[in-house]
């Protein structure tokens, strides 16, 4: 399982990002999905994760109400739609997929990972 995160970039406070996650491998469907991210300075934490049938969904405090996650089954993509960003939510931002665990907020739940996509919010 490969994945490959995109739509990162430099963003005036208050604007949107949409972030994408593409999926490769089989069995897409059948993987929670899930987004972190890092700050300069701070370790890695978690932002938003959904279940494989994309019926549940959950968030950090820091981004519930500004932040969706959703995917898409049949392209194998997983989205992250930023709104009324923040200084404070510039970071590298990972997606990440996996199958066993059980708490979906740790990154030992999650087997495989994406290489990151940059995001910068000028204020």
């Amino acid at each position: 399982v490969q994945l490959q995160a995109s739509g990162g970039g430099l963003v005036q406070a208050g604007g949107s990002l949409r972030l994408s996650c593409a999926v490769s491998g089989r069995s897409f469907s059948s993987y929670y999905m899930g987004w972190f991210r890092q700050a300069p300075g701070k370790e890695r934490e978690f932002v938003a994760t959904i279940i494989s049938s994309g019926g549940g969904t959950h968030y950090a405090d820091s981004v519930k109400g500004r932040f969706t996650i959703s995917r898409d089954n049949v392209k194998n993509t997983v989205y992250l739609q930023m709104n009324s960003l923040k200084p404070e939510d510039t970071a590298v931002y990972y997606c990440a997929a996996g199958r066993y665990g059980t708490n979906l907020n740790r990154m030992d739940n999650y087997a495989y990972w994406g290489q990151g996509t940059e995001v910068t919010v000028s204020s």
